[in-house]
């Protein structure tokens, strides 16, 4: 059952990070402009963010094994017309219908494992979650390098989407038998909340999309501004509707709840600037040093290695050394993302992808060290019975912030560079500050909360792999 609940886990993953290498295939098969590709890489997460919420409450609703199968044969569908498209639009439309169902089978995961699992061995489910996560970061990079190069069937980019088809379908057709019929607490759908959701992130994306190739006309400003009582509006909504008993998309009182509420802006500024980065990295390496697809995805991943280690310590020296942990990934990130702009900056276009792994080697074992410290210092800031909004609400925050960083500072990027990024390396020191800048900020906010942060628990051996005697008790663990 986990295996083929996780498989939703892994696709989500999968294909946020595999287009990072195909940005340059695509520019010139389709002739995408730098805001379609901006869209296809930022409309998945934006649209990935906005139905996360909702996709869990249908969930609870309708069944989760329902709407995994849903969701995941949408998914394989959406892929399919994304290796279909014959237009850039045609593909950004692909890669938002791909998010919509990401939104809706990845909730089920974590509410199959809280809802199926004993509590004896429901951390170690959830600890495979975390990883399948992270292999599929990994794997879209490598794997997506690994198709490009070896242009099979002469498909070229189509591939990268097109391999979700066979995975889906199997995944479909197992779903049918081997997930249980559960349906969780029948919560009220908030149809209005979840539209105002999704029209204030547009109002925000789609100008800083847009706006630069257009020479940012006046409906780009007009939206912008909208943004500003769009956001008001909907909390008002929100908290009306907890008023009158209703059930939001948003609980209002968890903007109540400061040390929460300051820890979720700190891992949205994280997030603002690791899409950002991921994107620009990208970009970087294939039209700026004419790195080859395999040798961009070779680049990332002694990073994405040690993001994944960072990841797995961090949890346990966190628990172990407090808030100087998630300090140290923040001066390893600093670190990394100095010495990446000083060689941008001294050496310019005559940099090789491979002088760059020690820079990025630093920047993913500090990424690893300050993310999952950001999370679940959030986290540990709400009880039980908040937990699954709270996850909720987080995981929406992470998601709507790297697409709001992929436009802003891809529109960034695209102006530095210039005509064919020629200049793509002083691009990429330019928006480098920038992410320094943010880390920081990430940083600070974490450290003013930590004092109010209560003890992490500290994962040993046992616990990790689900040893009766350690496990916490079930009423203590939050469904998230």
């Amino acid at each position: 059952m986990l295996a083929v609940a996780l498989t939703a886990t892994f696709m989500a993953s999968f294909d946020l990070f595999i287009v990072n290498v195909a940005t340059e295939t695509l520019r010139a098969d389709l002739s995408a402009s730098d805001a379609e590709l901006g869209l296809v890489v930022s409309g998945y997460a934006f649209t990935y963010a906005a139905g996360l919420v909702t996709g869990g409450r249908l969930g609870d609703r309708y069944g989760y094994r329902r709407i995994f199968v849903t969701g995941m044969a949408s998914f394989t569908f959406a892929s399919l017309l994304c290796g279909l498209a014959q237009s850039p639009a045609l593909l950004v439309m692909g890669r938002l219908a791909q998010g919509l169902a990401a939104a809706a089978m990845v909730p089920q995961v974590l509410s199959l494992v809280t809802a199926r699992f004993p509590a004896a061995h429901r951390g170690r489910a959830t600890a495979w979650h975390g990883a399948v996560s992270g292999m599929g970061a990994i794997a879209g990079q490598l794997v997506g390098g690994v198709m490009l190069e070896a242009n099979i069937l002469g498909l070229g980019w189509r591939m990268v989407f097109l391999v979700n088809v066979p995975v889906g379908a199997a995944a479909c057709t197992l779903a049918g038998s081997l997930l249980p019929k559960l349906v969780g607490a029948r919560h009220r759908f908030d149809p209005v909340g979840a539209t105002a959701v999704t029209l204030t992130l547009a109002l925000i994306l789609a100008p800083l999309s847009l706006g630069r190739d257009e020479g940012w006309p006046g409906w780009a400003w007009a939206c912008l501004a909208a943004s500003v009582p769009a956001v008001w509006l909907t909390l008002r909504w929100q908290r009306t509707l907890r008023a009158r008993g209703g059930e939001p998309v948003l609980d209002p009182s968890l903007f109540r709840n400061r040390p929460y509420t300051t820890l979720v802006s700190a891992v949205g500024l994280f997030q603002l600037y690791f899409g950002a980065y991921m994107f620009t990295l990208a970009l970087l390496l294939q039209a700026g040093l004419d790195a080859s697809p395999l040798a961009a995805a070779l680049t990332f991943l002694p990073q994405a290695v040690l993001y994944s280690i960072g990841s797995l310590l961090s949890g346990r020296l966190t628990a172990r050394h407090g808030a100087v942990v998630p300090e140290v990934g923040g001066m390893l990130i600093t670190l990394g993302l100095g010495l990446l702009a000083a060689q941008l900056v001294l050496t310019g276009n005559h940099t090789e992808a491979v002088d760059l792994i020690p820079s990025l080697i630093l920047v993913g074992l500090g990424n690893g060290l300050l993310l999952p410290a950001l999370m679940g210092a959030a986290l540990s800031h709400v009880g039980p019975q908040e937990a699954g909004a709270a996850s909720g609400a987080l995981n929406t925050v992470q998601q709507s912030a790297s697409s709001v960083g992929v436009a802003l500072f891809g529109t960034i990027f695209f102006s530095v560079a210039g005509h064919g990024l020629r200049e793509a390396y002083a691009a990429m020191a330019t928006v480098t500050f920038a992410f320094i800048a943010l880390t920081a900020a990430s940083v600070v906010l974490l450290r003013t909360s930590w004092a109010k942060t209560p003890a992490l628990p500290r994962m040993d051996a046992a616990t990790s792999f689900g040893d009766e005697r350690s496990a916490p008790n079930q009423n203590d663990m939050p469904p998230c």
